[in-house]
Parts: C-alpha cells; sequence; structure tokens
C-alpha cells in the first residue's frame, strides 16, 4: 500500500478513534474510552508493521507448484 494512503488511512482512523472515545467518555464509560483508544492506536500500528500480502497470478487464477509434480 503506498505511504500516501497509509497515511490518510491513519488519520481517519485517529479521528474515529478520538471521536469514539471522547462520545465514550460523554456517555460515562470510562474503561471502554481507553479500550477504544487502544484499539485505534493498534491498528494503525499493525497496519504500519506488518506488510501487504501479495500473491503471484497465473493464468485462471491457479497456482501450479512445482514442487509437487
Amino acid at each position: 500500500m503506498p505511504v500516501k494512503i497509509k497515511l490518510g488511512l491513519s488519520l481517519v482512523v485517529v479521528l474515529v478513534a478520538a471521536i469514539a472515545a471522547y462520545y465514550q467518555h460523554t456517555l460515562g464509560h470510562d474503561r471502554i474510552q481507553y479500550v477504544v483508544a487502544f484499539l485505534g492506536l493498534f491498528m494503525i500500528f499493525a497496519m504500519w508493521l506488518f506488510p501487504e500480502v501479495k500473491r503471484e497470478e497465473t493464468a485462471d487464477g491457479i497456482h501450479r507448484d512445482n514442487a509437487a509434480q
């Protein structure tokens, strides 16, 4: 995934997590607001840490392994 898209997605996740944590705070849910904030930060961390899965495509979408023949 290109860096520009990761940065934009990170910004959206931070905003949504901050709004959700604030909303939980206004409802009086103290523990849940921290869970929401942690989950948002963890999602961003995981997106930057783990690489995108890349698959090899062949004809008709069938991948043949030469070692199995």
